[in-house]
């Protein structure tokens, strides 16, 4: 293996890397040694643009702690994760659609009952949710466990804000369904926000001549023994950026209306000074194959 060129190389990478006893790692490797190859000779790549490219990957995973992901937010916003998503969850249809993860979930979020106010004491419109969970038949997915997370009214996430202990997570929760599938739960109206723009991923979106932001949304993970994990948002009909989401994850069937109310009663009987919204969506879960 010397005197290796530019029409030998690949061969030879290949070659070294035929020992391998994974035989899905073997065949990840050398697709991604041919197309990483395949790049360069189709751009011509100079090796001052490799430098930048090195540089960004290296500043990408300089600015990663345990509450930023830049490396989430780089395949979100070059459509990687919608791609993965959506390959990976094909369902039959009227199945709620996955879309991508985000990288602001975090492990360890607080239990709440269904009915209690997730907000933690956040400013803003007060929000109800209610829904059921379902299988594709239609029948009722008993105690599935719910985990929620949303920005604040500000367009901000909990763990976006400094000094942050985990006993202060807001706008974050853990609940479990009911036996006939049902969940409710108040929150705050969260805005549209932008992604964190102020590292490598904003500066390549600023190069692009790309916007950060993404349209209004809630998060949700939902898990039961006998059905797909499914991770989704639910999306304001009507918002901003739901055209030009700068992560790819809007899907139509994920737009639902969230509907403003007068000052008056709440959804559980209690005054409400203020106008407040609510929000009425089921989850159809996929079963497990066996």
């Amino acid at each position: 293996m010397r005197n290796l060129d530019e029409h030998t190389i690949t061969q030879a990478v290949l070659a070294r890397n035929a020992n391998t006893s994974d035989e899905r790692l073997q065949q990840i490797m050398t697709s991604l040694v041919q197309h990483l190859h395949a790049f360069a000779r189709e751009t011509q790549l100079t090796e001052q643009e490799w430098e930048k490219g090195i540089e960004f990957l290296t500043a990408v995973g300089q600015i990663c702690t345990p509450t930023r992901q830049e490396f989430i937010l780089l395949s979100d916003t070059l459509g990687l994760s919608t791609l993965v998503t959506a390959q990976n969850h094909k369902k039959p249809e009227g199945c709620t659609e996955a879309t991508v993860f985000g990288p602001f979930h975090v492990q360890g979020a607080p239990r709440y009952d269904l009915g209690q106010d997730i907000s933690c004491g956040l400013p803003g419109v007060p929000w109800y949710i209610k829904g059921q969970v379902r299988d594709i038949s239609g029948a009722p997915v008993p105690n599935a466990i719910l985990e929620v997370w949303q920005a604040d009214d500000a367009g901000f996430y909990d763990v976006q804000k400094p000094g942050l202990d985990p006993h202060d997570y807001q706008a974050r929760a853990i609940l479990q369904a009911d036996s006939e599938g049902f969940y409710h739960f108040k929150t705050i109206v969260p805005e549209c926000y932008p992604i964190p723009h102020d590292g490598p991923v904003g500066k390549m979106l600023q190069a692009m001549n790309r916007h950060p932001w993404r349209p209004a949304h809630l998060h949700f993970m939902i898990i039961s023994p006998d059905h797909e994990r499914l991770v989704t948002h639910v999306f304001r009909e009507g918002g901003e950026y739901l055209d030009s989401d700068a992560v790819f994850g809007v899907r139509s069937s994920l737009i639902a209306d969230w509907v403003e109310h007068p000052a008056g009663l709440d959804p559980y009987g209690l005054p409400c000074p203020t106008y407040f919204f609510t929000l009425d969506f089921d989850f159809v879960l996929n079963p497990v194959s066996r």
